[in-house]
């Protein structure tokens, strides 16, 4: 399946692959959802691709809460995935993600994201609906940040989309439930592993909240998502 995927990805420009078992196999290009060809994915073959790319705990994960999410690579390119039960039976969806850390310049960020990437301490929220383009924006700010400050940027994601080399910081990246058992436990932790920029992939629960809240009290820049309907902005309206 590895292979097919990636024979896929050389062939079509393509955000989204869409696996059902026995079913053709699908993609989303500009929008649209095509089918590339009749070719049926057997389940067997869901089920052998979803048996290598997950760990033992993200096994058990799908089969207790019938859904997980993961990062994989097929060839020279990387998906985020959510494998998940439908009445069909197992199903999977790909996201394509580019390899290449975007810049602010290249996203056209306003102006005041360059103030934030260069703030010393708090917390920073980048809200908006799923596929709004919150992780490639905080994606931009992490890499602008590793290639212009000196520190420790440690992020916690699930899972971890785009890679960040060290440049100018030292970068430790995190996935919940291969690296931590949880957003909060990592966050815990992470008071004891000298951050200067801690990243949280998603504010999920009241704890995280909490700890994110402490972490930019004591002095470190936090940035975090939250999924909401949509974010306005006013780009008259000055920092805060």
């Amino acid at each position: 399946m590895f292979e097919i995927i990636e024979r896929y990805a050389n062939e079509y420009k393509f955000s989204d692959i869409h696996l059902k078992e026995d079913q053709p196999l699908i993609l989303r290009i500009n929008g649209e959802m095509t089918k590339p060809s009749e070719d049926i994915i057997s389940a067997q073959a869901l089920k052998e691709f979803a048996d290598k790319a997950l760990t033992e705990d993200q096994k058990t994960h799908l089969e207790e809460i019938r859904d997980v999410d993961l990062a994989i690579e097929a060839g020279a390119y990387r998906f985020r995935v959510n494998f998940f039960y439908t009445s069909d039976g197992l199903s999977a969806v790909l996201r394509k993600i580019e390899t290449e850390i975007p810049t602010m310049e290249s996203l056209k960020l306003p102006f005041i994201m360059q103030e934030m990437a260069e703030k010393p301490n708090g917390l920073i929220l980048v809200t908006g609906p799923t596929g709004s383009g919150k992780s490639t924006s905080l994606a931009a700010i992490i890499g602008e940040i590793n290639a212009t400050r000196k520190g420790h940027i440690l992020t916690v994601e699930d899972p971890i989309e785009y890679i960040h080399h060290s440049k100018e910081c030292t970068v430790s990246q995190r996935e919940v439930g291969r690296d931590a058992h949880s957003f909060a436990s990592a966050l815990r932790a992470s008071l004891r592993e000298d951050p200067d920029v801690i990243l949280v992939g998603e504010m999920r629960d009241r704890e995280t909240i909490q700890l994110a809240l402490t972490a930019a009290e004591t002095g470190h820049l936090v940035f975090g998502t939250l999924h909401t309907s949509g974010a306005p902005w006013d780009p008259r309206t000055p920092s805060q």
